[in-house]
């Protein structure tokens, strides 16, 4: 059944907490602590909260929520699933304020919620790199803009593309996903260094005619560019539409829905938009059980968030 803001999933605390446990731990409940499998015993008496278990091996008492991003918070799990569909489900993002005002928390509830999510939404810590033989890639980078910037840029009359905007830099797989970044330096070996690490050297590589990707060509299978400076954008297969159109989106959801984006929170967002880019293929539904199948060993306190 496909679900929506009234779903009994989003408002029954029971359904909530028995989806959560099938979704993180498919083949029965894991102990966070000593990782055994299948050896834990549920604790059913008055004495104990429910969906609480005992690890029969290292003897720790743990709930389904323990070494995840929902861990210690005192918001039901129903309505945490509710703010994932929610960021699941919105092609564009949708605000804290939208959120606190659905779901029922405070503002500032909603927005540490939806960091906890991007959270799980992000990559592992060493994905795949895109592409490989056969495949082509795109990569292009465009300028978000940050208004705590332009006001210092007005002061100090700095000029350039990086006075009053954040570079973003992203490689997209065609018919495959995205994978992009905030990148606080503006040169060529700094881009080269994350297409090195992002793109199989198999791939095909499309680009513009920008200096950041001169001398590139010679590490991949080919190097193709298209002269957007001369109204070039279609030569045959080689352009770099697929990576705009998720540019698009982007920035209509960043400057639409979110209006303003710190430099600190950035790669955050990133992350929400790249998540749902990559699971396009699938329904909302679908894309929110893999973000909830993502969240061990994501916490995220509030420490980190505002550092």
């Amino acid at each position: 059944m496909k679900l929506t803001a009234n779903s009994p999933l989003f408002h029954d605390e029971i359904l909530a907490r028995q989806h959560l446990e099938r979704m993180r731990w498919p083949k029965g409940p894991v102990c966070p602590h000593c990782g055994v499998e299948k050896g834990a015993t549920a604790l059913d008496g008055k004495a104990h909260r429910p969906g609480l278990y005992q690890c029969n091996e290292c003897r720790s008492q743990f709930s389904v929520t323990v070494g995840t991003v929902f861990e210690r918070s005192k918001v039901p799990i129903s309505k945490w699933l509710f703010a994932t569909w929610l960021l699941c489900s919105s092609k564009k993002g949708v605000s804290a304020h939208q959120v606190h005002r659905q779901i029922g928390v405070t503002y500032k509830t909603a927005w540490f919620m939806c960091h906890r999510i991007r959270e799980a939404m992000a990559p592992g810590a060493y994905p795949p790199r895109l592409g490989g033989e056969g495949k082509t890639i795109e990569a292009d980078e465009t300028y978000i803009r940050n208004p705590e910037k332009a006001k210092r840029s007005r002061k100090t009359r700095t000029k350039g593309p990086l006075a009053n905007n954040e570079m973003v830099f992203a490689l997209v797989e065609r018919d495959g996903d995205v994978r992009s970044f905030h990148l606080s330096q503006h040169d060529l070996a700094n881009v080269r260094g994350y297409l090195k690490a992002n793109a199989d050297p198999k791939s095909d590589l499309r680009t513009d005619q920008s200096g950041l990707y001169r001398g590139v060509g010679k590490h991949y299978a080919s190097h193709e560019t298209v002269n957007h400076g001369k109204r070039e954008y279609v030569r045959g297969d080689i352009h770099t539409n697929t990576i705009e159109g998720y540019f698009g989106i982007l920035k209509r959801g960043i400057g639409g829905v979110y209006q303003h984006v710190s430099a600190k929170h950035l790669k955050r967002y990133l992350s929400e938009f790249d998540f749902r880019y990559n699971g396009r293929k699938v329904s909302d539904d679908e894309r929110t059980n893999l973000a909830l199948a993502a969240i061990d060993g994501r916490r995220l306190t509030y420490r980190r968030v505002d550092a």
